[in-house]
């Protein structure tokens, strides 16, 4: 997506050469029409896959998600990161390291949200390594629903998360692809 492109070079912050920050397009401040053209952009390429729902880890997975799943006129499903008094204590949980927030969390599923029956498109913002992802994948498995996908608004793929998933036999389409963050420069892959 060319207008994503040009977005992430007029406004993301390269931090180091791992870590760029998107906070002001799709991480903390979301610009709602960029998000409608993503979850439209994603909806085309899985549209034809009989997706039942759209799966994304909370927080800044949830707008593309959002998107999406509206598009496509299904349900949003989202992992929290913890455990709370009000989670329904029925639920899908897997420990994660988180690359970003440097720690380790729950993602947590209800089980009555995901079943044996459900087509998932799983929905996330960036990719780097991979660890929440592949934790979302195991309740998936586990919950032995359908994993038809994964849609990423920004692959970092200088980082093994997303090829990782590709070798699995995993449909990868990734909007963006960043190939490189060294010298302090925003490199896309094409």
């Amino acid at each position: 997506m060319e207008q994503l492109k040009q977005r992430i070079l007029q406004e993301s912050a390269i931090v180091s050469s791992d870590i760029l920050r998107m906070d002001s397009i799709i991480n903390q401040q979301v610009d709602p029409s960029l998000i409608m053209e993503i979850g439209k952009e994603f909806a085309a390429r899985f549209r034809n896959e009989g997706v039942t729902k759209v799966l994304t880890i909370e927080s800044s997975g949830i707008p593309a998600a959002f998107a999406a799943a509206y598009d496509l006129n299904v349900p949003l499903v989202f992992a929290r990161r913890k455990q709370t008094v009000i989670n329904d204590p029925d639920s899908y949980v897997e420990r994660v390291p988180s690359f970003t927030k440097g720690m380790v969390s729950d993602l947590v599923i209800s089980k009555q949200f995901l079943n044996k029956e459900d087509r998932i498109l799983f929905i996330d913002d960036i990719i780097a390594n991979g660890d929440g992802a592949r934790g979302l994948v195991k309740i998936v498995q586990t919950a032995g629903a359908e994993l038809i996908g994964m849609g990423i608004v920004v692959e970092k793929s200088f980082q093994a998360g997303a090829n990782y998933f590709r070798e699995q036999g995993i449909r990868v389409e990734s909007l963006v692809k960043i190939a490189s963050l060294e010298s302090g420069e925003i490199v896309f892959e094409d």
